[in-house]
């Protein structure tokens, strides 16, 4: 599960100084509303490092868990794809990219990863969600993900700005506005998924509100990045 690149996937991830620090708002809040949206008990963010997968953020894990082994860790294999990586019903014969023991400690039966991507590229992490039940990963589940984890790499992105330019108050002012949209977001997920006893992604009209607004976010950012 290492990539051919691994040694300078690694520099890149080192320059933007977030393996191994302390909970940011804003990120636990991304891997709520991941977890809301896609209607799943686990969310994490994880950062990929060169012997640990490190959870920056984390909803639903077992407390205390910060990190894993780089080899007991799915998210070590979904850096390796260009696509969202999922397995609808994980068990020991159906996968050999993780310890099993790991796997069955933490309850996970469904896991779905998808890249965390640099400006340039570049896989440094992952946003994950885990189920413990059987279940059916759809298109626009994929695609979902994919938005959110966009927006995690935009901020992580913008983070590493304001850190490298010790502009520590222009990150915190940056974080407020972010999280201003994110509760726009939850609000949202909040009556979506009390109108329909769950958020149904195969609902056309369900579909545009949430592309709406992840593509606003997505502004918010891009203008924050740009200027």
């Amino acid at each position: 599960m290492i990539p051919a690149d691994d040694a300078a996937r690694l520099r890149v991830l080192h320059q933007y100084q977030i393996v191994n620090t302390t909970p940011e708002k804003i990120f636990d809040d991304y891997v709520a509303l991941t977890a809301r949206l896609l209607n799943l008990p686990i969310s994490l963010i994880s950062l990929v490092d060169e012997e640990r997968v490190w959870f920056k953020a984390s909803v639903g894990a077992p407390a205390g868990v910060t990190s894993l082994a780089r080899p007991d860790s799915m998210c070590s294999a979904a850096i390796l794809q260009d696509t969202p990586v999922f397995f609808s019903d994980y068990t020991r014969e159906s996968c050999e990219l993780v310890n099993p023991a790991t796997a069955e400690a933490l309850g996970l039966h469904f896991y779905a990863g998808t890249a965390l991507l640099t400006s340039e590229g570049t896989k440094i992490g992952v946003l994950a969600v885990i189920g413990r039940e059987k279940r059916v990963f759809t298109p626009a589940e994929s695609v979902l993900l994919q938005a959110l984890a966009q927006l995690v790499s935009q901020t992580i992105e913008l983070r590493a700005r304001y850190l490298s330019a010790d502009d520590l108050d222009g990150w915190e002012k940056a974080q407020r506005e972010l999280e201003t949209t994110l509760d726009d977001n939850f609000a949202l997920a909040r009556y979506l998924a009390t109108r329909a006893q769950g958020i149904n992604l195969e609902d056309e009209e369900v579909a545009r509100l949430l592309k709406l607004r992840l593509e606003r976010m997505s502004e918010v950012l891009r203008n924050r990045l740009e200027s």
